[in-house]
């Protein structure tokens, strides 16, 4: 349920930010009329993420096990790879983020309201897709039967909710860039379980080798039905019994992404171009 709910809280908080920015920028240039196309570039975004969330759930229900199988393994694998690189280019451009969107909202504002529409909705609407994918992904990973991985979900987003409308009231700072490198840390090893279960998802799809190959069998010691073997699901979606591959799988990804993620330049996938000047640390402050 953490790990959910840890995703939940940094899918959803980088979205609330977006919104509060969007929204303080538009309030404090005294540019109010612009706010009813905000709101609806905005709706129009989580509807489009609340439907291709419902399409995943229930779409798939007609299909084969085998099929459903390759096709929750593969978008899991999809999955992993766009958090992966969010949560390199969050740490790259977080202390940049309100000057890139208000450069983005001013040149809106002299297009007009299709415009305004647009940028919202493409500013919020790409966190809603990604949040919608990787939540299907680690629910369907972490599923024990219960709603438990949902309401982790649910209650990371309502306190990204919270959150933001305490940014926006100026009740509350942050250092963007050491939380989203902290929580990106933390939601990597969570990708790193989602991961794993994709490639067991893809051996039980038969479209990979190895499924009768475990690297250990701990179920006794570790009961999945324990409190403790719940709680290990839960939070880095702990199998008692994996394969060979899924171990391979899972170490060598958590060993380059950790690696490159918390080297002291913030690996070559977070380094900034060289024309870019360096920019002072800014705390979230709508």
């Amino acid at each position: 349920m953490f790990g959910n709910y840890l995703i939940g809280l940094r899918e959803g908080l980088e979205a609330s930010l977006v919104v509060c920015i969007l929204i303080a920028y538009l309030v404090k240039t005294e540019r109010r009329d612009a706010l009813r196309p905000i709101w609806i570039g905005i709706a129009i975004a989580v509807a489009v993420a609340l439907g291709f969330g419902f399409a995943l759930t229930f779409g798939s229900q007609e299909l084969t096990f085998e099929a459903q199988e390759a096709l929750g393994g593969s978008l899991s694998i999809v999955a992993v790879g766009l958090v992966t690189w969010m949560v390199f280019w969050m740490r790259r451009t977080a202390r940049h983020l309100k000057a890139e969107l208000h450069g983005k909202l001013d040149a809106a504002l002299q297009m007009g309201t299709a415009a305004l529409v647009a940028t919202a909705f493409l500013a919020v609407g790409r966190e809603g897709l990604e949040t919608a994918l990787f939540v299907w992904a680690s629910v369907r990973a972490s599923n024990d039967g219960t709603h438990g991985p949902l309401i982790g979900v649910l209650l990371g987003l309502l306190t990204a909710v919270v959150l933001g409308w305490l940014f926006y009231r100026g009740a509350l700072k942050i250092n963007l860039a050491k939380f989203f490198t902290w929580t990106g840390g933390m939601l990597v090893i969570v990708a790193a379980g989602v991961l794993a279960y994709g490639v067991h998802d893809l051996q039980e799809a038969q479209f990979l080798g190895g499924l009768s190959s475990k690297a250990f069998d701990i179920s006794g010691t570790i009961p999945p039905d324990s409190w403790y073997g719940t709680l290990l699901k839960g939070v880095f979606n702990f199998q008692p019994d994996p394969t060979v591959l899924q171990v391979v799988v899972w170490l060598l990804y958590l060993a380059v992404t950790l690696t490159v993620f918390f080297a002291p330049s913030g690996g070559f996938l977070s380094r900034k171009p060289k024309s870019e000047a360096p920019a002072s640390r800014e705390s979230a402050k709508a």
